[in-house]
């Protein structure tokens, strides 16, 4: 789940690829790389979330860290807390609206739709935002809040409010969101036709 130690071009090469293959609008890597928010939100998280956690320098780099997010905040629309841990090749689809907590942890391949909040519902300090496992899909507009789990392969329909854990290899639709259960994982080509998605 974690990135570190995977050089930074090698991310970056990645999450272009992963974007051009998610979205069918995307007609060249240039293309993602110079006009994709959320690529280029993920790029400066990467940066920010390697400077929160150094050790090197004892935490002095965490203001610096806060000041880049908040940077890419105002460019893109999309808020990720350098505190979070985001998993490899992880696409952000249009992106505006999107929130990531300081605790929350993404898995490898997960797609979010613009308006999603990986969000908490206390003020307590220690884990208090999502997990997501990795090839989950996350409608537009849903909240996923608390540390609840979502499962692998699982899909989170749009305006969906997460409060509790998902099992893997479901969709979870409605307010507050409850399960569909479906066998198995949902191949790639499929994925995209789930009307839990848009709901």
């Amino acid at each position: 789940m974690h990135d570190s130690g995977v050089p930074i071009l090698a991310l970056i090469l990645e999450d272009l690829e992963a974007a051009q293959r998610r979205d069918p609008a995307a007609r060249s890597k240039w293309e993602v790389a110079l006009a994709y928010p959320g690529v280029h939100a993920l790029w400066v998280h990467r940066v920010a979330h390697r400077m929160w956690n150094s050790s090197k320098v004892r935490g002095r780099l965490r203001l610096p860290a806060r000041l880049i997010s908040q940077a890419a905040r105002a460019l893109t629309g999309i808020e990720i807390h350098p505190g979070a841990v985001i998993g490899r090749r992880m696409f952000i689809d249009h992106g505006m609206g999107v929130v990531i907590g300081e605790t929350a942890e993404v898995g490898e391949d997960v797609v979010i739709f613009h308006g999603t909040t990986l969000g908490g519902v206390s003020m307590s300090t220690g884990k208090r935002h999502p997990t997501v496992g990795d090839r989950v899909t996350i409608g537009a507009g849903a909240k996923v809040l608390g540390p609840v789990t979502l499962g692998a392969d699982s899909r989170i329909g749009a305006n969906a409010v997460v409060v509790k854990d998902v099992s893997p290899d479901t969709s979870a639709v409605g307010v507050p969101a409850r399960e569909i259960n479906r066998p198995g994982p949902v191949p790639e080509p499929e994925k995209w036709l789930d009307p839990a998605i848009y709901i």
